[in-house]
């Protein structure tokens, strides 16, 4: 709801004149729900500071948040968000502690006492308020939409580590189910590791994949093939019986892929691999 101009301009004024009394009140009421997770000297920092913003959009004319004069209210209110976010607070405390500014305006402007145009003008401001909090309510919403996609981000890396076993050995211990988002990962990793480390063999452990279906054998046949593209050959390890069973089942061939039991044997087949090709290459120099 937009304030026309007049009210614009005489709750700029109530906020000039009872700057601090407002200021005060509003950091009480705004950390009183918090119990605690948010000190008064915080609580008191943020309403400062978007009582300033408050009273510079209303001098220069603002009626409603949608206007070139609050985009600097925006922007703290969007800060509020996003620092409550990381915080752990939750979207509807963050909006109380905007909300909490109507208690404050209540009693700067002794809505009790007053007349007519006061109450009408105090109706006007709890529904500017009111926009405000759901600004930040919004805003909070998408704070926390962008964190949770980064800590996935994070868990996704952290989920496909890729490991130097021996000179010229690496591998990635699978764990969990294999996705496409996560089997991309898996193939961009293991390149990258075979390009810094010029490794020749690499080793693709499923010990902790729970189960292997169709999808997840493409996606590790893919990023085999991949490998071989750069030069690697690949071992996958990890097989269980219950795992061999299933793919028998299924039909699924992985052709000429070595595979083996454990990481330990899938290591030593590597070293052996990669002992008789240097026999070799020697016996030919």
């Amino acid at each position: 709801m937009a304030l026309n101009p007049e009210q614009g301009e005489r709750l700029g004024s109530l906020l000039t004149q009872r700057s601090e009394q407002i200021s005060k009140r509003w950091a009480a009421v705004a950390a009183a729900p918090l119990k605690g997770r948010l000190t008064a000297a915080e609580s008191g920092r943020q309403t400062a500071e978007l009582l300033a913003q408050l009273q510079s959009s209303l001098t220069a004319g603002a009626t409603t948040l949608d206007t070139p004069q609050t985009a600097e209210l925006r922007a703290v209110l969007a800060e509020l968000s996003r620092g409550r976010a990381r915080q752990g607070f939750t979207a509807s405390e963050t909006a109380t502690s905007v909300f909490a500014l109507k208690t404050a305006l209540y009693e700067a402007a002794e809505v009790e006492k007053g007349d007519d145009t006061t109450l009408r003008d105090y109706v006007a401001w709890s529904a500017f308020v009111d926009e405000l909090g759901l600004f930040t309510f919004e805003a909070y919403a998408r704070a926390r939409e962008h964190i949770i996609t980064e800590q996935s981000e994070q868990l996704l890396e952290l989920s496909t580590p890729v490991v130097k076993l021996w000179e010229g050995v690496v591998a990635v211990p699978l764990v969990g189910t294999l996705d496409s988002a996560r089997a991309q990962v898996v193939m961009e990793r293991l390149l990258q590791a075979l390009v810094d480390t010029g490794s020749p063999y690499a080793i693709i452990d499923i010990t902790g994949v729970p189960a292997v279906d169709t999808q997840v054998a493409q996606h590790v046949l893919k990023t085999i093939m991949a490998a071989r593209l750069m030069g690697a050959e690949c071992i996958i390890s990890g097989i269980r019986p219950q795992i061999a069973q299933t793919i028998v089942t299924l039909g699924i061939e992985f052709g000429d892929i070595a595979t083996k039991a454990t990481l330990a044997d899938a290591l030593r087949h590597a070293i052996r691999r990669g002992n008789a090709e240097l026999r070799a290459a020697k016996r030919e120099a």
